[in-house]
């Protein structure tokens, strides 16, 4: 395996250059998939039938934590691949835990929020805006989860191995699949949720 020595570790082998342009490949399959499903969502927004919209279930100070704790997670994780960068791996690896900690914080909030959803009458089955919501949602919060596990395996990973042209690839494929995560967040928060709330 040629190492080149002139690019960041993340890019420093033929495999890893190929690794990241794939991946870059399949965030277009993501976004595929959740055009989709804000589209669907959008279809079907007016559709509450009997029960509650969004104007009458959102909570603003639930969702500014939400979104403070997952902008705040992408801001850290574009710490830890810094700090990657030069060298500093027990700086790397606290950050990556800070960014997992915070991911951790917005799935149970999350989780909270679906509950109070289903307490004012608002569950998968109410109408064709909660079906929406609860899939876009839910696919999003899913993701988030995903990349809870995909992010201790690569901590793990470099607490064993080391930083080596793998293990960085790695973290910085982490990296931009969470800074994905966010890029949608602020979709949802934006179009979702400001929406509903006016």
């Amino acid at each position: 395996m040629k190492i080149d020595q002139s690019l960041p570790l993340e890019y420093s082998t033929e495999e890893n250059r190929l690794k990241i342009l794939g991946f870059w490949i399949f965030l277009g399959a993501e976004i595929a998939l959740f055009a989709t499903l804000f589209a669907a969502y959008f279809i079907l927004v007016d559709r509450t039938g009997t029960g509650p919209s969004g104007e009458e279930v959102f909570k603003a100070p639930t969702l500014i934590i939400q979104t403070l704790l997952l902008l705040t997670s992408s801001f850290t994780i574009g710490l830890g691949i810094h700090a990657m960068r030069i060298g500093r791996v027990k700086a790397m690896i606290n950050f990556f835990i800070v960014t997992l900690v915070l991911g951790l914080g917005f799935i149970g909030l999350e989780i909270y929020e679906f509950v109070q959803y289903i307490h004012e009458g608002l569950t998968l089955q109410t109408s064709g805006f909660s079906a929406a919501l609860f899939t876009t949602l839910g696919t999003h919060g899913a993701h988030v989860t995903f990349g809870l596990f995909w992010g201790l395996a690569i901590i793990m990973q470099i607490k064993k191995r080391g930083l080596t042209p793998e293990t960085a690839n790695k973290s910085f494929i982490f990296s931009l699949y969470w800074h994905f995560l966010d890029v949608v967040w602020i979709f949802i928060f934006s179009f979702v949720y400001l929406k509903g709330m006016m």
